[in-house]
């Protein structure tokens, strides 16, 4: 076993308190500046803006978008289920499930993998998203005439 020698842990120990207050310094200096909560919100607005963005309903007649569209919603649910957003990871996978092919067997893998508050909030959701896709399609009817 071999010992180390007492300046190389004073040299360690040193490095790493200069490196926590170079943290503090600039860590209290971002906070003090008179713009940081502004951007802040700003930033968290515009993120929500993108997430309500993307779960746009896709024209559902190009195969192609709906299932893209079915990818991705897909992996945002599970992204913000993972990090604790139940009700925006819910609504993205019921919109994945209203678009789906085969939904039925969608709720199957989902009702297995789901703990069973969630996968009964997300079935209780389903309906509101049918509605939902009903209108656009309506509505995109309408356009083309």
């Amino acid at each position: 076993m071999t010992m180390i020698s007492k300046t190389a842990v004073g040299i360690a120990v040193g490095i790493a308190g200069i490196f926590v207050g170079y943290c503090f310094y600039f860590d209290q200096k971002r906070r003090s500046d008179p713009d940081f909560k502004k951007k802040l919100r700003e930033r968290r607005k515009a993120k929500k803006q993108a997430q309500k963005a993307s779960s746009k309903m896709p024209d559902l007649r190009d195969h192609e978008l709906v299932q893209k569209f079915f990818l991705q919603e897909v992996q945002l649910g599970e992204e913000l289920l993972a990090c604790g957003e139940i009700d925006g990871g819910v609504e993205h996978l019921a919109n994945a499930v209203a678009v789906c092919g085969q939904p039925a067997q969608l709720l199957t893998v989902l009702q297995k993998t789901l703990p069973p508050p969630i996968f009964q909030i997300l079935v209780q959701r389903l309906p509101v998203v049918g509605q939902k896709i009903v209108s656009q399609t309506q509505m995109a009817e309408e356009d083309v005439e």
